[in-house]
């Protein structure tokens, strides 16, 4: 499913909650869709339409969504706390009104967490150097099937195996 496709099954609810973060900061939308436009063909050229399911391809679709919101958001914050805060209030946001299975948004937000630390780390020269960095991650990420188990998995991305 791409990401218009998604939209339009928002509710009018769901859709005045994202209106109202991105009035507060006009300013990041463009980046902000320019990051879920990036991530979503990336992961398209690499997983097909494997990365819409609870997989590991799903896990590096949501760290590289994070990484890629906060690395387009700082060229106008101009600060990594801001963007940070803002690809959480976004990608959290998301989880709350698409209203996934509690285990799939625990682990969707764990991932979308993994993304942000890796953004933080700023070891990597590119976009390339990072979606390998990712990839790597997630051929070794940990499944998971409970809830407790996610906590268990701080440092590594998680999925679920459905």
């Amino acid at each position: 499913m791409n990401i218009w496709k998604r939209i339009s099954t928002l509710s009018l609810s769901q859709l005045v909650q994202f209106g109202f973060i991105f009035l507060k900061k006009p300013l990041l939308i463009i980046p902000t869709l320019k990051a879920t436009k990036q991530t979503f063909s990336i992961c398209n050229r690499l997983y097909g339409k494997a990365h819409h399911r609870g997989n590991k391809a799903n896990a590096f679709r949501h760290a590289l969504w994070n990484v890629l919101i906060c690395q387009k958001t700082l060229k106008i914050t101009k600060n990594d706390e801001k963007s940070e805060f803002w690809a959480k209030k976004v990608t959290d946001l998301y989880e709350k009104v698409t209203k996934n299975d509690p285990l799939d948004q625990a682990m969707d937000l764990h991932n979308n967490n993994i993304g942000r630390v890796v953004f933080r780390s700023k070891t990597f020269k590119n976009d390339t150097e990072i979606i390998n960095f990712l990839q790597n991650m997630a051929e070794n990420a940990q499944k998971v099937s409970k809830m407790n188990e996610i906590e268990d998995s701080e440092e590594n991305l998680i999925y679920i195996a459905h």
